[in-house]
């Protein structure tokens, strides 16, 4: 049996709390197409940088935002957190490519990185197995209601998600895809 015969993963988005929607695009990539080589981790042969996001149409008692990506197709049984972002601004609506990447000096003042499960605190790229399906790499922006999630840098991403679960307004998705 080979990775890609595995049963598809649920989308992680139907597994959350109901939320309203807001909109979320990239001049990076189209919603369902695949994410350009800048976007893949290192050992695939990409640049590790993150995608140019920004969004509009979250509720106006939006306090803070998180960003995060994540693949339900890694051959984990638990996914694969590529981007926590967390207590980004509410004034902040957009995040220029790379802005989470190398030197992170595009990060909004306050924002800062939880580790992905590259170990790194930054954005991490795609790279599924060689020679598996595509991978979906879900990129969400969730409007959080409190201005900081009162955590720190040194938690998991489950536990951002979990708290999360109790300060999500809304949240906006955007899916690429990504397969060497």
């Amino acid at each position: 049996m080979s990775l890609a015969d595995r049963a598809p993963a649920p989308d992680p988005i139907d597994l959350l709390p109901p939320a309203p929607t807001f909109a979320v695009t990239s001049t990076d990539f189209a919603d369902g197409a695949p994410l350009p080589l800048a976007h893949a981790h290192g050992s695939a042969g990409g640049g590790d940088l993150s995608p140019q996001l920004s969004w509009s149409g979250f509720p106006s008692e939006t306090q803070s935002f998180v960003v995060t990506c994540f693949d339900p197709d890694a051959p984990t049984g638990s996914g694969f957190w590529h981007w926590v972002l967390v207590d980004i601004p509410a004034s902040v609506t957009e995040l220029a490519t790379g802005a989470a990447s190398g030197d992170l000096s595009g990060l909004p003042a306050g924002a800062y990185h939880v580790a992905c499960d590259w170990g790194a605190k930054s954005y991490g790229g795609a790279a599924p197995p060689a020679g598996d399906r595509p991978h979906r790499y879900v990129f969400v922006v969730h409007a959080v209601d409190v201005p900081k999630l009162e955590i720190n840098d040194a938690v998991a991403p489950a536990v951002v998600g979990f708290n999360l679960a109790f300060h999500t307004l809304a949240r906006a998705v955007i899916r690429g895809t990504y397969q060497r």
